[in-house]
């Protein structure tokens, strides 16, 4: 099998992400489900090149990127909220907000990273219609 490339998998998630709903999707299972939209994104790649996962491969991902999710996005992401809901007391939050967003979207990119590294250690089975996001989305 030919090993994932993080470029192919930015331009699919960037590209799916920016399709009509799908954000609202994908920021509804984060939020209110706690799934990892990056994963999901993968998850979804998978799909779209016919690769099929198991549980064990599952966990392996969720794994890889656990700390980094809680060490560096989630702090980021509720900072951002925070001076959001306090934006009327934080002099020049516009621009603070523009450059927190690019760091995050630099995080993200770099999420992205560790999941094709760890994928790039596994090995997948060939699926005709494999639904990799219903296998993340059951479990608990």
């Amino acid at each position: 099998m030919n090993l994932l490339n993080s470029d192919d998998f930015w331009q699919f998630a960037c590209t799916l992400y920016a399709k009509p709903g799908q954000q609202q999707t994908l920021l509804t299972l984060q939020n209110q489900q706690g799934k990892n939209v990056n994963l999901c994104l993968f998850l979804l790649y998978l799909d779209s090149l016919k690769l099929s996962i198991n549980t064990e491969q599952l966990s392996a991902l969720i794994e890889s990127i656990d700390e980094f999710d809680t060490q560096a996005l989630k702090p980021l992401r509720a900072t951002r909220k925070y001076l959001k809901a306090n934006q009327h007391t934080i002099s020049d939050y516009t621009k603070i907000r523009e450059e927190l967003l690019s760091a995050e979207l630099k995080l993200e990119k770099q999420q992205q990273q560790i999941l094709v590294d760890t994928a790039n250690k596994l090995s997948f089975l060939e699926a005709v219609k494999p639904n990799n996001i219903e296998l993340y989305v059951k479990a608990t």
